[in-house]
């Protein structure tokens, strides 16, 4: 057995007390690995780090039943991180919650509460979650935010009726800084170790690990299948500016017998001779100007004969321009009639069905949108026919020109 932490809603600390449980295991010699449930990109790269192992992410809206377990299955133990509160997803029916995966994995699920602002209460809130589905066990909760030992005890003696596996005292010094799309990524921060080790530390503490480790086992195998390449060697934009590529894709591909290089456009390399050059999204709009001072970069994407796939980020960069925040127009690629801006901010997100007819990508997909970025011009054909969770139709989306193309959309998985 493994089992999913959770909460009754975002900003609960689960992803705090996630990170500092596989690093205190980690230091324990305890192996074990991470997944985040969703499309999520960032909390992965902060949950490798504290515990040394790739972290999956497991999608119950973009992915089959199937594809989950095959994924999961494995020697060591699983931590999976939840998204928003517990039975959370997309409408209208909720699919791809936290809920819905604990339920096909068959996880018990570990309840961070946060009880800053509560005392007795605390025992209606978990035994609601615990009774609400009966499909899903609530193994116990971690109490998160608790003021003093006084409140502490109070909540103890709501929580009779369930495990408690812990109580975290308030502590100012594990906030994470944030952008636009979550957090700052973890190659960013100069301080992760340092955060990760405190995080432990205070997990280590006040939570009984003990009792955790004894939820902990290898989940049972499942054969993997898994996704045919989109071509045989495959390139790779991999930095600071392009690093939201989803780890199961690429080892998927890899499985299958793609050769894959990875390189940097933020350090001015040029894209390796390939069949494919796929530019993941990320942050290109906070290096804007150095991406369109970068002609080596920018030139061997000009000059290529390989089709040409961009992300989100990646989609922005082979358009004619990109303004940033401060509305500065830098030029990018001008490989497709695109200009976007972040000088005005719309928040674009949701899952996406999407069907395209041009290779390499041809066929349907599960996928996911979350940008701000407003596109002042596009022109051309378009990439993707789309539609929303509740299959309600969307304007067709992203951009074919010859063998370049590129959408805001993220592919998770096909359809």
């Amino acid at each position: 057995m493994s089992f999913l932490i959770s909460a009754p809603a975002s900003g609960s600390g689960k992803t705090t007390i996630t990170l500092g449980l596989l690093r205190a295991l980690q230091s324990t010699g305890v192996a074990v690995r991470a997944a985040k449930s969703g499309p999520d990109y960032i909390d992965p790269r902060f949950h490798e780090a504290a515990c040394g192992a790739p972290c999956l992410n497991l999608d119950a809206w973009a992915m089959t039943p199937d594809r989950i377990k095959s994924l999961a299955s494995g020697h060591v133990p699983l931590i999976v991180e939840g998204a928003m509160g517990l039975f959370d997803g997309a409408p209208p029916d909720s699919k791809g919650s936290s809920a819905d995966l604990a339920r096909i994995l068959g996880l018990p699920v570990i309840l961070v509460i946060d009880a800053g602002k509560m005392a007795g209460s605390v025992g209606a809130i978990a035994h609601g979650f615990r009774t609400y589905d009966p499909s899903i066990t609530v193994a116990g909760v971690i109490l998160n935010n608790v003021g003093s030992p006084r409140h502490e005890t109070m909540l103890r003696r709501a929580l009779t009726d369930i495990p408690v596996f812990g109580a975290l005292p308030r502590q100012s010094g594990l906030s994470q800084p944030s952008r636009h799309l979550g957090l700052v990524q973890a190659q960013e921060r100069d301080d992760l170790e340092a955060f990760l080790d405190h995080a432990a530390g205070l997990v280590a503490k006040h939570c009984d690990l003990a009792a955790l480790r004894a939820l902990l086992a290898p989940l049972p195998s499942h054969k993997r299948q898994p996704m045919a390449p989109p071509a045989q060697r495959i390139a790779i934009a991999h930095d600071a500016a392009f690093s939201f590529s989803y780890p199961h894709m690429l080892e998927d591909w890899r499985r299958n017998g793609a050769e894959i290089a990875m390189f940097s456009p933020l350090a001015n390399e040029a894209a390796p001779d390939a069949d494919l050059v796929f530019l993941p999204g990320g942050y290109p709009e906070l290096h804007a100007g150095r991406l369109a001072s970068n002609e080596a970069f920018l030139d061997s994407l000009r000059h290529s004969k390989a089709h040409i796939y961009g992300e989100c980020g990646g989609y922005m960069v082979l358009g004619d321009t990109l303004t940033d925040a401060a509305g500065v127009t830098h030029r990018m690629a001008g490989l497709l009639s695109l200009e976007t801006s972040f000088a005005e901010r719309k928040l674009h997100l949701g899952y996406r069905d999407l069907h395209a007819a041009t290779e390499p990508f041809s066929g349907s997909w599960k996928g996911h949108e979350f940008h701000y970025a407003t596109t002042r011009k596009a022109e051309g054909q378009a990439l993707f026919t789309a539609t929303d969770a509740e299959g309600h139709s969307l304007a067709p989306m992203g951009l074919v020109n010859g063998k370049v193309m590129g959408s805001f959309a993220h592919l998770i998985d096909r359809a």
